[in-house]
């Protein structure tokens, strides 16, 4: 069997729908897929053995430059590339307006979200083949059920497995030693209102060099790198990483003691490595998007507001959008609360 996904972002997006290929796999021995992905997460999808072939998009590029995309074929690339070849089944999984456009570019009858559990209508109206999940439930399990549903076997019980093997993935060449116990501290988010202060990420460096690790703090661009570099500012055993290739920090987090995250991509990736994590979380809910798997650990706020999913804090009393329930969490209580995750000593 042959089966084409279409779910193009987000990071942590992405990660979530891994288990529901294993499941895939488990009731059809030799399956193989194809995966329709953004180019910047296209490292994502490889990580799972079934993957055969990945067809990447570059919609936020070709947003921005139209006419240079159609005057240089991209887009009639990319479409002779959608349908190329022939699939059993081809399923969107991500069931939004972004990808419910590729899946009307493909050829042949899509499984997608009818219009009780799509999110964004109306997305539903490219799907032929219909399906109903819960949305009211964690997003590993909905990408479970979607797949169960479009290949016709019953929702899978069992724990969830990524099947993501790091172990034989190269660490990245640094500019110092790295040391045998290392923490990663996850600064970085794409919501002002998931933010931690910078003066707590720096009085927890403090904390875990005081407890004998090295902490390594990543970024994914410019201005997360100047910040990472203030926050390991405090120490001369904390660094700031610049931006590094997925596969890299893979890597990294299979290697790391332990990580302390905001809400964002590589927490997930703390999850599909089952390295163990702490994350921190305000304006989200857990429940529904939260880290998923072993060694996983919450810290949510107890903000009667959370989650508001704002982007920038609403409150009277915040100070330019910066979040009070973010503010609020001190770093010796989310030192406390990765106790539990770290092995003894």
């Amino acid at each position: 069997m042959r089966v084409l996904i279409i779910k193009l972002t987000s990071m942590g997006d992405l990660m979530h729908a891994l288990p529901a290929l294993t499941d895939a796999v488990r009731e059809f021995p030799g399956i193989i897929f194809d995966w329709v992905v953004d180019e910047a997460f296209a490292e994502v999808p490889q990580w799972h053995p079934a993957i055969r072939n990945i067809i990447t998009t570059s919609h936020r590029r070709w947003k921005k430059s139209l006419w240079k995309t159609l005057r240089d074929g991209e887009l009639r690339h990319f479409y002779r590339q959608l349908n190329t070849s022939d699939y059993d089944v081809i399923v969107d999984m991500q069931n939004n307006l972004k990808s419910a456009l590729v899946s009307l570019l493909r050829r042949g009858p899509v499984a997608g979200l009818d219009k009780a559990s799509c999110r964004e209508r109306p997305a539903h109206l490219a799907y032929k083949v219909p399906i109903h999940v819960n949305p009211q439930q964690h997003a590993v399990e909905r990408m479970r059920q979607i797949m169960a549903q479009a290949l016709n076997y019953p929702s899978p019980t069992t724990p969830a497995d990524y099947a993501a093997d790091f172990t034989s993935y190269a660490l990245p060449t640094l500019d110092f030693r790295l040391a045998d116990n290392y923490l990663l501290f996850v600064h970085n988010a794409s919501w002002l209102s998931k933010m931690w202060p910078v003066k707590h990420w720096q009085r927890l460096v403090l904390l875990a060099v005081e407890a004998g690790y090295q902490v390594l703090i990543p970024s994914g661009n410019q201005a997360e790198y100047l910040r990472a570099e203030q926050i390991a500012m405090v120490s001369g055993h904390a660094y700031a990483l610049p931006r590094l290739s997925l596969n890299h920090m893979a890597a990294l987090l299979q290697n790391a003691t332990a990580a302390i995250c905001s809400d964002t991509g590589l927490a997930h990736l703390a999850a599909v490595a089952s390295t163990p994590a702490l994350t921190l979380y305000g304006s989200t809910d857990p429940n529904l998007i939260g880290t998923f798997g072993q060694h996983q650990s919450h810290l949510v706020s107890d903000k009667a507001c959370v989650p508001c999913y704002k982007r920038g804090c609403p409150r009277p009393e915040a100070e330019a959008g910066l979040p009070v329930c973010m503010q609020e969490m001190a770093p010796e209580s989310v030192w406390h609360g990765l106790q539990s995750l770290l092995p003894a000593k």
